[in-house]
């Protein structure tokens, strides 16, 4: 699991400073708006909706962004757009599974997006329920080191329900059950631990373990998924091993 929290959590720091800023914005923005609209526009007793703002402000998404995606949400404000979740199933090169989680205001549109990304890149959609079982929800928390030691770490959230820590190098991130999420935040909070993200995401029970050329193929797969406007999670259950991973970086 290491190898593929380390790539996504690198590639998300370098997403937030390159030309693709302007899409992660628009991804929290929709974030903001569907969990205000889902658990209403009061973050303090909205734990997902406080979750996808401390996301947005932690990704210098503009607050005046942010409030006008809480009030859209709420109703305070009209314009906002009837977003729906759909979840796509594929199968990626070497094999791997992958899930896609939309937010779309028209399904044929986001299919289409899904599929041609998929096609084009090794990759094919699969039918519902194919890779799916491959996957567990859970709670992630990510969260700077700052010269903490991991005992630290676990120590603040092993009563709130924490399974696991992993060592990431620049950051530790913090598995849970998806329903003790917010307990695991905010024992962090309690202890006084800055994080940069919680998230209920889907972990792969098996991973793929992959190659050099393999995992560039993957990679270039997931970049054009997440290229696709309505495309706002990508999961896959592959492996890249930390000396592959740098080779790739370098």
């Amino acid at each position: 699991m290491s190898g593929h929290s380390k790539w996504a959590t690198t590639k998300h720091k370098k997403a937030a400073l390159d030309a693709k800023r302007g899409k992660l914005f628009a991804r929290l923005i929709k974030n903001i708006e569907v969990a205000a609209r889902t658990g209403g526009g009061d973050p303090d007793g909205n734990p997902t909706l406080f979750d996808a703002i401390q996301k947005a402000k932690k990704n210098s998404v503009p607050q005046d962004n942010i409030e006008r995606a809480r009030k859209r949400g709420a109703g305070e404000e009209a314009g906002g757009a009837d977003w729906q979740n759909i979840t796509y199933e594929g199968y990626g090169p070497n094999g791997v599974a992958v899930l896609i989680e939309c937010l779309t205001d028209n399904k044929n549109r986001a299919a289409s997006e899904v599929r041609t990304a998929l096609t084009r890149n090794g990759g094919s959609l699969a039918d519902p329920g194919s890779v799916s079982y491959l996957f567990n929800r859970k709670g992630v928390v990510i969260m700077p080191k700052n010269d903490l030691a991991e005992d630290d770490v676990l120590m603040a959230v092993l009563d709130a329900g924490a399974e696991e820590v992993n060592d990431l190098g620049e950051s530790f991130e913090i598995v849970s059950e998806a329903s003790d999420l917010v307990a695991v935040r905010s024992a962090l909070q309690e202890a006084g631990y800055d994080y940069e993200s919680a998230d209920a995401n889907f972990l792969p029970s098996v991973n793929v373990p992959l190659d050099e050329e393999g995992a560039k193929k993957v990679f270039r797969l997931i970049d054009a998924l997440e290229d696709c406007d309505d495309v706002q999670n990508v999961y896959a259950n592959f492996d890249v091993a930390d000396d592959v991973l740098a080779a790739i970086e370098a």
